[in-house]
């Protein structure tokens, strides 16, 4: 059976309405503008059904699939659909064996596998020869990193597109068009939502589409209307209905700017427990992850230093387990990274060193390299004096007094 065969057909009304709110046409796809804007590869691929193997991946509701049904209503070629966590060995061989006798009649077919990321090293090395004689397009979608997860055999033969959490003004467009809509969506109700209702559902979704339309289906289900008829959504009903209450945090604002400094300055402070609390405000209200850890990766360089060297270590181990695990797994290493810093004991003496340094380069004539000091490996160096007179260290145990500025300066004071 083909999933996408009534794509274009009316969606039953019982369906949630994040399926059936989903595009059926490219111009309804909202967001992803870095592959489908105007004029992008992709967009041109799809509108020309010129579609080559594709790989696509990002977080969960950010389209993926959606994209699948859009290229589904789109092309001539047939179209099946897989998911690796169900399907095993024999069904894919199924579809193999149907699209060779399509491919004989001059019918291509098109392969969307959801997940691919669930198919072992076997079960993905079995695509491959089909892939690579064009008895199949796959087009297949995962959440994990393909580079970490895809054969490289599958990658080379195929674009990787990757899809990002749609932005809250993407996410605020998914909602109206929902509560708008009359065919698919929720148009026929008397809607009533409150602006900051609707904008902390679509705030508090982290950028996945199919939850803030969950959130809003549950908050227009579970509310009776008023004697007008009227179902009326504030923001305590959307609190309730994405599971977040509301947290006073502006990204842009005094809050974000206030809340950041606490953060740092309690870890600067020795103060584990206040540097958590403010690590976990931040992460509650939204704060990029990534932004956090930037911030840990300099206190630590800032304030520990080489009074503990391992600070930056560890900070910048958790900046690239952001990186690569993402929320909300990625509330841990920075967690772990934080306390460290806070109860690292404490040195700013790398940072006072490089801001003197800096000054001195700002407000002072640039002192000129010794010339026992200078690159004598090419020639007519040393015609030059350069390298004339350098004690190299290790002929000295290890160390040897001689000038390294050509004035004498004291920037380190640990």
């Amino acid at each position: 059976m083909n999933l996408f065969d009534d794509i274009n057909e009316n969606l039953s009304s019982n369906a949630p309405l994040a399926f059936r709110m989903c595009p059926r046409t490219i111009d309804e796809y909202i967001g992803q503008e870095h592959i489908l804007g105007e004029g992008r590869l992709l967009k041109r691929a799809i509108e020309a059904d010129r579609i080559t193997s594709l790989i696509l991946y990002g977080p969960p509701g950010t389209g993926k699939t959606a994209l699948a049904r859009v290229i589904a209503a789109k092309t001539k070629s047939h179209f099946e659909w897989l998911n690796a966590a169900t399907a095993g060995l024999e069904d894919l061989r199924k579809v193999i064996q149907n699209a060779k006798i399509r491919k004989a009649k001059g019918i291509r077919t098109i392969l969307f596998l959801d997940e691919i990321h669930r198919f072992n090293k076997l079960q993905q090395d079995a695509l491959l020869p089909d892939v690579e004689e064009g008895n199949i397009i796959l087009i297949a979608a995962t959440v994990e990193n393909p580079f970490f997860y895809v054969n490289s055999a599958l990658l080379s033969r195929s674009q990787v597109f990757e899809l990002k959490p749609l932005a809250e003004e993407d996410i605020l467009k998914v909602l109206n068009n929902a509560i708008l809509d009359k065919e698919r969506g929720l148009g026929n109700l008397k809607i009533v939502i409150e602006e900051d209702a609707l904008k902390h559902i679509a705030k508090m979704s982290d950028g996945d589409a199919r939850k803030a339309l969950s959130a809003l289906e549950i908050a227009v289900l579970t509310t009776p209307p008023d004697e007008k008829g009227n179902i009326n959504i504030t923001i305590q009903i959307a609190e309730e209905s994405i599971q977040k209450k509301v947290i006073v945090y502006d990204k842009k604002g005094d809050q974000h700017y206030d809340t950041m400094s606490a953060f740092i300055k309690s870890m600067r402070g020795s103060d584990p427990d206040a540097a958590i609390y403010y690590l976990a405000r931040m992460l509650y209200a939204g704060e990029d992850p990534r932004f956090i850890a930037r911030r840990i990766v300099i206190c630590a360089s800032e304030d520990v230093g080489d009074a503990d060297p391992m600070a930056l270590v560890i900070a910048t181990a958790a900046l690239k387990a952001v990186e690569f695990i993402g929320m909300p797994e990625a509330r841990i290493p920075l967690a772990q990274a934080a306390i460290y810093i806070a109860k690292a004991p404490k040195s700013n003496a790398c940072y006072r060193a490089i801001e003197a340094a800096m000054q001195d380069i700002k407000n002072e004539q640039t002192m000129e390299v010794p010339d026992h000091l200078k690159d004598s490996h090419y020639p007519g160096a040393k015609k030059l004096g350069h390298g004339k007179g350098y004690k190299y260290p290790h002929d000295y145990g290890g160390y040897v007094e001689q000038d390294y500025l050509s004035k004498k300066k004291k920037y380190y004071n640990p």
